[in-house]
């Protein structure tokens, strides 16, 4: 066990924990991580000691509740993985670790005296793009919301789910073309029911005053039907939905590509239509991953493949990470972050990926290097492969 994970364990320490008043994650170890630094404080929640982590964004903040053990789990990534330096208060001491080696860190720890240990409490509530009990007329439509603005219980995690969605959303925007000729057109493949595509609307154009067109394209004529007539009743003018299927799609252009749960091969049908089309946004959470859990083979791995569950479950991670360098090889920049907590959904990983309008030629190769290296070494020919042809 190295000097780090010892700090580590004893900061999280059941029995110490509560002496922690804070720990600042700072100095990035890359530009390209979207957050720029991380806090974790003790906190206590409906009677409940836990620990808060608080993501610092450019124009906003992300906060996330942890055990002791997600806590530190948390810690040794982020020191590990994505920043050199953690500052950490506690009643007694102040530490410094500096790591920009994790293995070799340099810790410096400072006795204090007359800092109280921090009071637990969780007085704030969290502030939604879209707010619980303020009325939303889409919301109200769909079924989340009453018509006082009260979300229903049973649709709180829907709920969570569009304002997470719109956070991401509100991050991409400095992205899309600052001076509008035209409306942004956004396509959202595999739309479904479409709460998302409604709130993608509902913020880009009434809240933020933006002149945009979407277009949802799903196969289920119903839902299709219901989606057109519940936009027509809400007055949504530029909200269109149109029966069809994401490999037959053609368009002129889209500004922003949207695919949720699209399933299996359809989500590479969405992205290469996304780069075809040199769309400046790509948001989209990859579902059914099926389709190289019967091509993998790797002789190496086969002891863990024949548990089916651990093979579907490398496979889903395999699929993603190629796709996610085959957009880096075509000049994206791409991210993998969470959508939704695991709680509410097991699909919560969000391919972002945002065009880079003079990418690094050296970097480029290097992704589709890597990108060949993989699908090579476990013999794999994923759809996302069109992208060459």
């Amino acid at each position: 066990m190295n000097k780090l994970t010892e700090l580590l364990d004893e900061i999280f320490d059941d029995d110490r924990a509560e002496l922690l008043n804070k720990m600042i994650f700072g100095n990035l170890r890359k530009k390209s991580t979207l957050y720029k630094k991380v806090t974790i404080r003790p906190i206590l929640l409906q009677g409940k000691p836990l620990f808060q982590a608080e993501y610092h964004y450019e124009k906003k903040v992300i906060q996330k509740n942890l055990d002791w053990f997600e806590a530190n789990e948390l810690a040794q990534q982020l020191i590990q993985e994505d920043f050199k330096q953690i500052n950490i208060q506690t009643a007694h001491e102040d530490i410094q670790v500096l790591a920009a080696k994790p293995e070799t860190p340099k810790i410096t720890r400072k006795p204090v005296t007359g800092r109280d240990p921090v009071k637990l409490e969780h007085n704030q509530e969290k502030k939604y793009i879209i707010p619980d009990k303020k009325p939303c007329d889409f919301l109200i439509k769909l079924g989340v919301m009453s018509d006082d603005g009260t979300v229903f219980q049973k649709h709180y995690a829907k709920f969570r789910q569009i304002n997470r969605f719109l956070e991401i959303v509100d991050d991409v925007m400095e992205y899309l073309p600052k001076e509008q000729a035209k409306p942004f057109k956004i396509i959202d493949f595999g739309c479904g029911k479409s709460y998302l595509t409604f709130a993608l609307y509902y913020y880009l154009k009434l809240l933020k005053g933006h002149a945009i067109e979407i277009i949802g394209l799903d196969l289920k004529e119903d839902v299709i039907a219901f989606c057109n007539k519940t936009a027509q009743d809400l007055g949504y003018d530029g909200l269109t939905f149109l029966l069809g299927d994401i490999a037959d799609y053609t368009s002129d252009h889209a500004d922003m590509v949207v695919t949720l749960h699209a399933c299996d091969t359809a989500t590479d049908y969405a992205l290469i239509n996304a780069v075809k089309w040199k769309s400046k946004v790509i948001l989209s959470v990859p579902c059914c991953q099926h389709e190289l859990f019967s091509q993998i083979k790797n002789e190496l791995h086969q002891p863990m493949y024949k548990h089916g569950i651990l093979k579907d479950r490398f496979t889903e991670l395999l699929t993603d990470g190629l796709r996610a360098l085959k957009l880096e090889a075509c000049g994206y920049e791409v991210s993998l972050i969470e959508f939704t907590s695991l709680e509410h959904t097991a699909k919560n990983i969000m391919l972002r990926a945002v065009l880079d309008s003079s990418p690094k030629a050296s970097a480029v190769q290097r992704a589709e290097a890597e990108y060949q290296a993989l699908k090579e070494y476990y013999q794999v020919n994923p759809t996302i492969d069109l992208l060459n042809k």
